[in-house]
């Protein structure tokens, strides 16, 4: 009898340990706007990806191929953002009073 409480209570213990996280990683992803889809859709068909195609028996390629090449633009833009190379700043400052 209490062999059988002490593997109920595991298994019981075991389950939630499972269920739990699953319930916290649900909880922290946020609904993507209209606005976020269609900058996504946009960014597809500049890579390539043309959606009113009709039926192209490659379109699981060329989405793939289109999801891709944004991967690797965002990727290309983040290690930029990063590196410390890139575009030189835009801005001037002076100063100081007046020349004589």
């Amino acid at each position: 009898m209490k062999l059988t409480f002490q593997r109920g209570v595991l298994a019981a213990s075991i389950a939630l340990g499972a269920v739990i996280p699953a319930f916290a990683f649900a909880q922290s992803a946020t609904p993507l706007t209209r606005a976020q889809v269609r900058a996504e859709l946009v960014e597809l068909e500049l890579a390539g990806w043309h959606p009113g195609a009709g039926s192209d028996p490659h379109y699981p390629d060329d989405i793939l191929a289109a999801e891709a090449t944004v991967a690797a633009r965002h990727a290309a833009a983040g290690a930029a953002a990063q590196s410390g190379y890139g575009d030189a700043d835009q801005g001037t400052s002076e100063s100081g009073g007046p020349r004589k």
